[in-house]
C-alpha cells in the first residue's frame, strides 16, 4: 500500500483490519481486497490526498465525508469517534458517505467491544440482491456486524450480508471456475440457477430468509445511504467493476456504552451467564458442541496466532495479482 502512494500510518491501519479479518478465517473480506482498493486509487476513484470532513457533529452523533479517502482508515475513525461520544451521552451513532469498500463490518463493531461497549457497524453496496416479486437487483447485500463484550468468554460477535450470502463468495468461486449452490442467485428470468458467470451484470442474489432478509437490507439502506446524505439503491457504484465512478457507499457506526445502564462488570458478567446457559444447553442428536456467534472466528484466530495461516486459493490468487501490480514479489513478502 505505502508502495502505491498510501501514508503509512493508513497503510497500517487498514493493514491491521484486513489482516484481522483473515485470521479469524473470513478470508472473502481479508488481505485479497487490498488490491481492488488500490486500483481504485490508480482508476482515480479514491484519492490519496484528501482527508475525511466531520461536516456534522452533535454530542451522540456526527456525519462523516469520507472524500473517498481509505475506507477502513475513515471508519475505525468513526467507531473511535462513535466511542469517544457514547462515553458522555450513552449511545452514538456516527454515519459516513462518499466512501468505499471497508470490509467486514464485524471489525468495527469489535472495536466498540474492546471498550466495553456494544457495538453494531452497517453498510450499503451496489445493488445485486432483489427482493421478493422481483427478477432485478435493487439493494446491497447490506451487511450488519455487532459485537458485544464479556467477561471471561469470547466477545459474542457476529458479522452477516443481508443476502443469502456475501457477493464477495460468489466472485471467489467464479474466479476458481467452480459452480455455486443452489438458492443463491437467480438468472435474468428470475429462475434460480448455479452459475455464477453471468452475475452481477445478469441476475441477482437473494435476500436471506425471503422477505425478512429484504426487510432488515431496506432499513440498513436507510441507516447508511439515506441518513447520511449518501447514494443509495441504483445511485451506489460498484468499486469491483470497471467503472470511472468515484466510490460512493456509506456506512454507519454505532456504540452503547453499558455503564450508562449498569455496572459495566455487572453486564460482563451477565453476559457470561447467557453465553454459559446457551453453550450448556441440551445437545441435538449428534452435535458435539453449540457456537455462540463469534465463536468459530475466535478459535480460527487462536490458530492463526499460534501455527500461522493456510490462506485459500481465492486469496492466494488476488495476492498474486497484487504482487504483480506492486512488482514487490511475494518471496519477499513470505520471505
Amino acid at each position: 500500500m505505502q508502495t502505491n502512494g498510501l501514508p503509512e500510518a493508513d497503510a497500517r491501519t487498514t493493514a491491521r483490519v484486513f489482516v484481522t479479518n483473515d485470521t479469524w478465517g473470513v478470508y472473502t473480506h481479508g488481505s485479497k481486497q487490498i488490491r481492488g482498493l488500490l486500483k481504485n486509487y490508480r482508476d482515480g476513484r479514491m484519492s490519496l490526498t484528501d482527508e475525511p470532513v466531520i461536516e456534522r457533529d452533535g454530542p451522540g452523533s456526527a456525519l462523516i465525508d469520507a472524500r473517498q479517502t481509505m475506507p477502513a482508515v475513515v471508519s475505525v475513525q468513526a467507531m473511535e469517534l462513535a466511542v469517544a461520544k457514547a462515553r458522555k451521552t450513552g449511545i452514538a451513532f456516527v454515519a459516513v458517505r462518499n466512501s468505499g469498500h471497508y470490509g467486514g463490518a464485524g471489525y468495527y463493531a469489535h472495536l466498540a467491544a474492546e471498550q466495553g461497549m456494544i457495538g453494531m457497524s452497517f453498510t450499503n453496496v451496489d445493488p445485486g440482491v432483489t427482493v421478493p416479486g422481483a427478477r432485478v437487483p435493487l439493494l446491497g447485500t447490506n451487511p450488519i456486524g455487532y459485537a458485544i463484550p464479556t467477561n471471561k468468554e469470547p466477545t459474542v460477535m457476529m458479522d452477516i450480508a443481508t443476502s443469502v450470502v456475501a457477493a464477495s463468495k460468489i466472485y471467489a468461486l467464479r474466479e476458481l471456475g467452480k459452480a455455486i449452490p443452489e438458492g443463491w442467485i437467480i438468472d435474468k428470468e428470475g429462475l434460480p440457477t448455479t452459475n455464477p458467470e453471468g452475475y452481477p451484470a445478469v441476475g441477482a442474489l437473494l435476500p436471506m430468509a425471503g422477505h425478512k432478509g429484504y426487510g432488515i437490507g431496506l432499513l440498513i439502506e436507510v441507516l447508511t445511504g439515506v441518513i447520511a446524505g449518501g447514494a443509495f439503491g441504483e445511485q451506489v457504484v460498484s468499486w469491483v467493476l470497471e467503472d470511472p465512478t468515484p466510490v460512493n457507499q456509506s456506512h454507519s457506526f454505532l456504540a452503547i456504552d453499558v455503564s450508562h445502564y449498569l455496572d459495566a462488570t455487572d453486564f460482563r458478567n451477565r453476559m457470561d451467564e447467557l453465553v454459559r446457559f446457551i453453550r450448556n444447553a441440551p445437545r441435538a442428536k449428534g452435535a458435539e458442541r453449540i457456537y455462540l456467534p463469534g465463536e468459530l472466528e475466535w478459535d480460527s484466530r487462536v490458530a492463526a496466532l499460534e501455527h500461522g495461516m493456510m490462506l485459500p486459493d481465492h486469496v492466494m490468487v488476488r495476492l498474486e495479482g497484487l504482487s504483480l501490480d506492486t512488482g514487490i514479489p511475494l518471496e519477499t513478502i513470505y520471505g
